[in-house]
This record gives C-alpha cells, structure tokens and sequence, in this order.
C-alpha cells in the first residue's frame, strides 16, 4: 500500500514540472488547507493580513474536513494534473511522503536566517526536515489529549475537575442526572480516535508508545491493556447524545458552549470557538487534561509544506510565507486565536489566556521529558496507511461493528495488513 502511495504521488512530479513555467509574475501564494472553521478561519486571516503588508497576494484553496485527509485527496489530484499550490498544510506523515516524491522545496535559508533549529521541538524537527533539509515551517503545535468543560455543568455537578478515570465516570454520570448529554462528540473517525488516543494513554503512556506509535509492538496491541482501553471506550459511548453521528467537530464545541452538553473530549485547536463565542477559561469554560496523562502531551502540529515553484517572484513569495509563518510576533498573534500554542519554544506566555500557558508549560515538559508522543489520529502517530486502519477500526468498534473482546486482535491485524 506505501509503494503504491508513492508511485502516484512520484507520477505527479512529471506533472509538476510541466506547470512550473506558468506561474504569474506577481508575488502571490496559493495555499491549500483545510481551515474552514470560524476560529480556524479566523486565525488564518492573522497570515493573511500580515503577507498582505509584506506585498504578497493569497490566493486561498480551501477543503473542508477537520482531518485533512479531503484535503490529502484534492492535493493528489491538483499534483497529477499540474496545479501545484505553492505552500500545503500538512501532518506529519503526509509530510514525509511527499517529501520522498521529490516535489518539495528547500527553505534552508530562511531556516538558517531565523534559527528554527534552535526552537522547534525535536519531535517535529523530524518531519519540517527532510534529509536534514528544512522543506516545511510549522504554525503550531496542537495537543489531542484535552478535555474541554462546561463551567456550569461542572458546578452543578459538584465543581471537581476530573483526575482520574474513576472521577471521570462520576462526573459524566452526575451530568446525566442533570439532565444534559454529558459528552459532545462528532461521529467522525477521526474524532473517535482522538478520543481513543487519549483513552490509551490515559492507561499507560508506555501502552501509547507501543501500539498508537512506530513501530507498533504486535503484542502489547494484542494485550489485556488494549482490551481495557475498548473497554473505556465503550464505557464512553454510553454518554454520547443521540445527535453524535458525523458532525463537524466544531458542531459538538458548540453543544458545550451553550449548555447542551457537559464537555468535549477534542484538541486544542476547540478553544478558538469558546474564545469566538466571547468565553473566557476558568469562567465559562474548564481545560484539562484527560484523566490520567496529565504530564503527557499528544501533538499535532500543522506545517505549511513548501512546493517547488518556479520564478523568482514565486520564490520570493514562498520564502517571505515560511518567514512569516516562523515570526514570533505572528506566532502569538496566530496561536492566540486558534488555540494552540506557539511552535517556537523561545516565545513569552504573556500574552497567552490559562489554558494558553498550560498548554506551553505542559508542551515544554513534555519535550524535554521525553512524553511528547505523535498523535496517531492527527498524522504524527504512522504512515498513513496505518492511520486509516486505525481510524476504521475504532470507528467501527466505537459503533458497535466490533465487539470490545475482537478488537484488539482487529486493530493488531488492522495495523499489520497496512504496515
């Protein structure tokens, strides 16, 4: 199955370089992303304004869904009929890959110039570099493994925060009494994984690292612990309201925002609707982390991936975005808006709201504990190939499909056909 990704992303490259001397002379930008939320469009407007006075136009591509595995697809077939978007944003694994088909560009002087080896976190290093050559500039670092809060619906049940699976339950439960759903969730594969990923980590972060990260131990997928995390799973399904099935993630954030719901189990990346829809941490809404990983952090850091584009005004353009995209100024003003944390590590809190400076603290922490762990449902955790299977599986167990005794040995076999 990788071969075969690759052969048609290399088939691609003939195609490329046909497209290559048609590119305009102005200094613009074509970017295609998957940022079609309201605080995910809102935060994007920050690069845009700020290229914008930079002299570079945007020429926005947008593809809906939260996972950017649409966004994947549309790329694949713009790449093989030759329209090649100048910067991509992209995760993890898909980075490498179409790295590997030699179609990226080379930004080590704008690396070199503002010294991203110097503050981006190793674990991401890893795929913003290809062959030691910087071909990517990340915008963030997103964490998975939050839980977000209604602040009334926790005082009514009692005000405690969640710190263990145990106190989890009784929260959920009191809840339910209340009246409310108690979780809001989408339905979506990938949103049950995020879930999933933190549930797994939630039992042993050791467990994580085998079974949610290359190169994926056959036994410990196969394990009593991984059977207890299906179990959790299907513990967790009970307090899902009946509107669950594939909703846009943002959907469920806004059952928690106005009181349908008690709280969403979601990235970071849902803090920007509380703050669009004027909610302030600690008031109106509570963030911590799931149960259990606390210490522990679970990334998702979306890059722009650089194309190789022809011209100097085009190359221009791409170099003026990668440096734009790494200034600390934009890196705040960027992240405060969409919730996630700056993926420069010498940037000030200062600016950033509590859950904000939890977040730089915890991602601080992490890296230099070594618990900062890719995030199998967001790209970071295996190649693709291995993320559908992972996606599927728990999708189709968190349904029903299969049962919580047949679905660790599911998920190894899953795992293995796709390695």
């Amino acid at each position: 199955m990788k071969n075969r990704s690759r052969a048609v992303l290399a088939a691609g490259a003939a195609a490329i370089a046909l497209s290559l001397g048609a590119a305009k002379a102005a200094e613009e930008v074509t970017v295609l992303h998957w940022w079609t939320a309201g605080g995910e469009a809102a935060a994007l407007n920050v690069l845009k304004e700020n290229l914008g006075k930079e002299g570079v136009a945007w020429k926005d591509y947008p593809v809906a869904g939260g996972s950017g595995v649409q966004a994947m697809t549309t790329l694949r077939a713009n790449v093989t009929a030759g329209n090649v978007p100048t910067a991509v944003q992209m995760l993890g694994y898909d980075i490498t890959e179409w790295a590997q088909a030699g179609v990226v560009a080379n930004v080590d002087d704008v690396a070199k110039a503002g010294k991203w080896g110097d503050v981006i976190p190793t674990a991401l290093q890893n795929f913003g570099k290809y062959e030691d050559h910087w071909i990517a500039a990340p915008v963030n670092v997103h964490s998975t493994n939050w839980v977000w809060i209604n602040k009334k619906a926790l005082d009514d049940a009692g005000g405690k925060a969640p710190e263990t699976w145990e106190e989890l339950i009784a929260l959920l439960d009191k809840m339910k009494e209340n009246g409310i759903t108690p979780i809001a969730n989408g339905g979506e594969p990938w949103q049950d994984a995020t879930l999933f990923e933190a549930v797994v980590l939630g039992i042993d972060k050791e467990l994580y690292k085998k079974t949610l990260n290359e190169p994926f131990d056959d036994e410990a997928l196969r394990s009593d612990q991984m059977k207890e995390a299906f179990a959790r799973m299907e513990k967790l399904h009970e307090y899902i309201g009946d509107a669950a099935a594939a909703r846009e993630w943002n959907l469920a954030s806004a059952d928690v925002i106005e009181g349908r719901a008690g709280l969403q189990f979601m990235g970071d990346w849902a803090k920007g609707e509380f703050l669009r829809a004027n909610q302030k941490p600690g008031e109106d809404f509570v963030c911590i982390r799931f149960p259990g990983t606390e210490g522990s952090v679970t990334f998702n850091a979306d890059q722009f991936v650089m194309f190789e584009v022809s011209g100097e005004e085009q190359k221009a353009a791409q170099k003026k975005m990668a440096a734009a995209v790494m200034d600390p100024s934009f890196q705040i003003a960027f992240n405060k808006v969409k919730g996630s944390v700056p993926a420069r590590t010498d940037v000030e809190d200062t600016e950033f709201d509590d859950c904000g400076k939890k977040g730089m603290a915890d991602l601080k922490e992490a890296n230099s504990g070594g618990t900062l762990l890719g995030s199998m449902a967001h790209g970071y955790g295996g190649p693709p190939a291995v993320k559908a299977a992972v996606l599927e599986i728990v999708n189709q167990h968190f349904n029903g499909q299969i049962s919580t005794d047949d679905a660790p040995a599911a998920l190894a076999d899953a795992i293995a056909a796709a390695k």
